[in-house]
């Protein structure tokens, strides 16, 4: 394996965890990884196409688990190209494309078997219930991602974000005021507005909220009219400014109030920072493979919330 990590202010800054967590997660991943090659050779033997054990043949250049932890995780905190990956880990670039796509869901499984995965999706209000159970306060945002500029027309005005003034997708994320990521949205156009897709995703004539204290930003005026609920808190907006009004302001207790909510808010921003710090979520994001940009948002708060556990 070409990557040395000398201490672990450098694991932090190429894989995205401390030492002793990256420690703790090699285990886990070389456990989960036996498994799954423990069960398709059974599989294959017992279909009569493979005799070969697991471990058997050519070495690779990935040996062992934490040579293939150590990779998988410096893509995603670094998000290298394929040739600088190859460079880094003596391979060829098609090897190291390759290695990405198969070590991935290997990963998405170490982090469900750690129960650190956030949700995708919840199919009841009961389902969204039973994950805030024991949680005072939930809070929603959503985060924005850019994407290299598709080649169809069409398909550039569909991800054009006038807020970012770029092309991206996004997504809705929920967590808790101990900034721990327990819901990430479906991956949406950047076009779609905030409010929108949380419509899309938690329909309002289902009770989503009923009984949940709930936090949110103005950018998802409409819902104290849409949804049941007495826990949801969203700052006032500045009355519209008028010619019998060319001033307008809060009051001094909506001001108070405003002030409030912002202080709950700014946990969701700190938890959407942290996933952020993987890098894969932050420049354009060049991988074509279906699903996988959604994935990539997914994984990376897994890896958030593991590294916070």
């Amino acid at each position: 394996m070409a990557l040395k990590i000398r201490d672990d202010r450098q694991n932090r800054a190429l894989l995205g965890l401390s030492d002793e967590k990256f420690k703790e997660l090699v285990i886990a991943f070389e456990t989960t990884y036996e498994k799954a090659q423990t069960e398709a050779y059974q599989a294959g033997f017992a279909a009569g196409t493979r005799q070969r054990a697991p471990g058997g043949g050519q070495k690779g250049k990935l040996p062992t688990a934490e040579d293939k932890l150590t990779f998988i995780l410096y893509y995603w905190k670094r998000y290298p190209t394929m040739d600088d990956l190859a460079e880094r880990f003596d391979m060829v670039r098609s090897s190291a494309c390759d290695w990405v796509h198969k070590l991935t869901p290997y990963l998405s499984l170490t982090l469900i078997e750690l129960e650190v995965l956030p949700a995708r999706s919840f199919e009841n209000p009961e389902e969204l219930r039973k994950a805030c159970e024991g949680i005072e306060r939930i809070i929603i945002d959503a985060t924005e991602r850019e994407i290299q500029r598709p080649t169809d027309y069409e398909e550039q005005k569909d991800y054009y974000s006038g807020k970012q003034k770029d092309h991206t997708v996004k997504n809705t994320v929920i967590s808790s005021p101990d900034k721990v990521v327990l819901f990430v949205g479906a991956t949406f156009s950047g076009r779609n507005h905030d409010y929108k897709v949380l419509k899309t995703e938690f329909p309002p004539d289902q009770p989503w909220f009923k009984d949940i204290n709930l936090t949110l930003d103005l950018g998802y005026q409409g819902i104290l009219k849409d949804y049941e609920g007495d826990g949801i808190d969203i700052p006032f907006k500045k009355p519209a400014k008028s010619d019998d009004n060319p001033d307008p302001q809060l009051t001094a207790v909506q001001q108070l109030y405003n002030y409030a909510v912002g202080k709950a808010r700014i946990y969701v921003e700190q938890a959407i920072g942290g996933v952020k710090k993987f890098n894969i979520l932050v420049h354009d994001f060049r991988n074509r493979k279906v699903n996988f940009i959604d994935d990539a948002i997914g994984i990376s708060a897994g890896l958030w919330n593991f590294s916070i556990a």
